[in-house]
């Protein structure tokens, strides 16, 4: 893939008309209009993605969880060193780490993916798509050449092909990588132009003399990639500073996010790491986010602001922070008892009840 590839990629809108029929057979249950609120949005969504209203289902699940390990590490932004992300990737691959026993009774298949774990072999059970083995230390240089982020964001797009080719309904999106909320948080300033200070966290756990450590890393590392002056809404900012400043796995997430898009499949955001992710693949490919679900506010603060540049509303208030993918998989049990409803709900028609009128106006999805 090449730039001009990456670029002249088109998302489709939604389907207005789906959209609008999903919402009348909602009205049409004997229940108060929007009675389930944000979770009957979430619904009509799904619907104008996939373009069915009565028909379509939900009950196929995946979750796709990017691993890989960033050269940011040596400068002491985490607790922990790099090998973990190779401990924690190989329970993935065993269903073993902790969104494996979550979901240990859950219909779900979940797909790690290596992206660039450190490591001379993949673990067993884990997606063998290494990039390179580790992203170059931000502080220093850029995290990858041009040539590898369109790989990464190519895999990531290849991924969701494979996931809507084995028939998955909807899938939700995770990351594995020690050091990568120092990479997401140097690419939401540098997407943002908002002060990184304000935005900087503890990742996994650090005192506050590490903190002010970590922020002056990301600090120093926008200066170094001249990501500290000004913000540029435009594609091409966009990919430089992923290129610049991210990581395979979160190049591989916005590869993702793009391929649901174009595949016309239902996508949920977990926390911060992931909006971050989405937030650069709508900037690279515009209208992608109509296909996205955000699922919870997370911790971090640049989360919810990171969804709020995409105009989007999670419905999970749990100050969580586990990554992967835990936050975007606990929306799923919710969807399906609503989905349930709608799909096997008492209709007014079928009762003595009246049936409530609507004045206020459908959404257009199509905006």
């Amino acid at each position: 893939m090449k730039k001009q590839d990456l670029y002249r990629i088109k998302i489709d809108d939604l389907n207005q008309t789906v959209y609008d029929m999903v919402k009348k057979n909602w009205d049409a249950l004997a229940k108060p209009l929007d009675g389930l609120g944000d979770f009957e949005e979430i619904l009509c969504k799904i619907g104008g993605i996939v373009g069915l209203d009565q028909t379509y289902d939900i009950s196929k699940k995946v979750l796709v969880i990017f691993c890989a390990d960033n050269g940011v590490v040596q400068e002491g932004v985490s607790q922990t060193g790099k090998e973990v992300t190779y401990m924690v990737a190989s329970l993935m691959g065993k269903n073993a780490s902790s969104v494996g026993r979550m979901t240990k009774n859950y219909p779900l298949e979940i797909i790690p993916v290596d992206m660039g774990v450190d490591s001379d072999e993949t673990p067993a059970g884990v997606l063998p798509r290494k990039v390179q083995r580790i992203t170059g230390d931000i502080l220093k240089e850029a995290a990858m050449s041009e040539e590898d982020c369109l790989k990464a964001i190519e895999t990531g797009i290849e991924v969701a092909q494979m996931c809507k080719e084995k028939g998955f309904h909807i899938a939700a999106t995770g990351e594995m990588g020690i050091g990568n909320t120092t990479t997401s948080t140097a690419l939401y300033a540098a997407l943002t132009g908002e002060n990184p200070d304000d935005i900087t966290g503890r990742g996994a756990g650090l005192p506050d003399e590490a903190l002010e450590h970590k922020k002056k890393v990301i600090r120093d590392t926008l200066k170094l990639h001249g990501f500290d002056q000004v913000s540029d809404p435009s594609r091409e900012m966009a990919f430089k500073a992923l290129q610049s400043v991210g990581g395979f796995d979160i190049a591989g997430l916005t590869g993702f996010f793009i391929g649901c898009g174009l595949y016309h499949l239902p996508v949920v955001i977990d926390g911060f790491i992931s909006a971050v992710s989405a937030l650069t693949a709508e900037r690279i490919c515009p209208g992608v986010r109509k296909y996205m679900i955000a699922s919870h506010k997370g911790r971090e603060t640049g989360c919810m602001r990171a969804l709020s540049h995409l105009g989007l509303k999670p419905v999970i208030d749990g100050s969580m922070a586990l990554g992967e993918g835990t936050g975007a998989v606990m929306l799923f049990p919710l969807l399906d008892m609503v989905f349930e409803l709608y799909r096997s709900g008492t209709a007014f028609a079928d009762s003595d009840i009246e049936q409530y009128e609507r004045y206020d106006n459908i959404k257009d999805m199509t905006r």
